[in-house]
């Protein structure tokens, strides 16, 4: 694998993010406007708008999916950060750092994690500045 750092960490996966959320844009703006065309024509105007509904539920379906699929994903973050600073410190991470702060300093070695997260909690660190901060990245491959 490449090496992980702050300019290519983020990941994007195209089938997700640009075929299927293409097709469904793209899907909805059809049925909107086979809906519009249709809207006096009752024998079609039901069929029209249900096209429009199933449209918008598999929209929604497809973000709820990712939202209730990263929120798992903070709290195992949160979680491991949690161990792996007790296991570097002896303390818990101060409960006044944010989720993201706490993504962030995942990517922080073993090194440069409890520094940055005493700072982050002092000075209110943005997660982006945390990232850049960070010297020596900890790469994280298996994340959704």
């Amino acid at each position: 694998m490449a090496t992980q750092n702050f300019a290519n960490h983020r990941q994007f996966v195209p089938m997700f993010h640009g075929v299927l959320f293409g097709i469904l844009f793209l899907t909805l703006i059809g049925s909107c406007v086979n809906l519009y065309r249709n809207w006096g024509d009752h024998t079609v105007m039901y069929s029209a708008s249900l096209v429009v509904v199933l449209v918008i539920t598999g929209i929604m379906t497809a973000l709820f999916g990712r939202i209730f699929a990263l929120k798992a994903q903070d709290r195992a973050i949160r979680a491991e950060e949690n161990l792996r600073h007790f296991a570097l410190t002896g303390k818990l991470l101060d409960p006044r750092l944010e989720i993201g702060q706490i993504i962030a300093l995942r990517f922080a070695s073993d090194d440069e994690m409890p520094g940055l997260a005493a700072k982050a909690v002092q000075g209110q660190i943005k997660p982006v500045d945390i990232k850049k901060a960070i010297k020596s990245w900890r790469p994280d491959f298996h994340r959704v």
